[in-house]
């Protein structure tokens, strides 16, 4: 019963997340295209969920490797960039190919404000997660409710991390 399941309810795909005890944090798509949660029970049905080709920027390299790390472990694929310049090259290279962009705002060349808005543009299906520690950066990326899925302020735990991630994930899109 551990890890991401995800579960079809009346066509509607939602995510069962373990919280405690017997218990699950649903996960269900809004109209946003993000989603929402609700606490479920074990007992109802579950399918097992893909797992993703995650594409992450961050500049700082300790907080990018733990990320992957951890990202890894959990069974995604998983290529880093230092910068968005750097993940815009990767996702050219990899014809976009990703199912989610997990990116801090604050970076050095491209910031993740300038990369989400291109990704947002040229690869539309992709659903991007931004990630910031500094609160001014945080109130920029506001503007971008449409185009973004979750911001996750730092430090964060990796169950917040994962937690933001699934979600995402369990849309499939923005």
């Amino acid at each position: 019963e551990d890890g991401i399941r995800d579960k079809l309810v009346t066509g509607v795909q939602t995510c069962a997340l373990p919280i405690s005890g017997s218990h699950r944090l649903q996960l269900t798509p809004t109209t946003s295209g993000c989603a929402s949660s609700r606490a479920v029970t074990p007992s109802m049905a579950r399918v097992e969920a893909a797992m993703a080709r995650i594409l992450i920027a961050e500049d700082e390299e300790p907080v990018r490797a733990l990320i992957a790390r951890a990202l890894t472990d959990d069974g995604h694929e998983v290529s880093v960039a230092a910068d968005g310049a750097e993940a815009l090259d990767i996702l050219k290279r990899e014809e976009g190919r990703f199912d989610l962009l997990l990116t801090d705002i604050k970076m050095p060349i491209m910031d993740g404000l300038a990369l989400a808005l291109a990704v947002a543009r040229d690869h539309t299906r992709i659903p991007i997660v931004l990630m910031t520690g500094y609160a001014d950066q945080r109130e920029r990326a506001y503007g971008l409710d449409a185009l973004i899925c979750d911001i996750i302020s730092k430090p964060f735990s990796l169950p917040e991390l994962k937690f933001a991630v699934a979600a995402a994930l369990a849309t499939g899109k923005r």
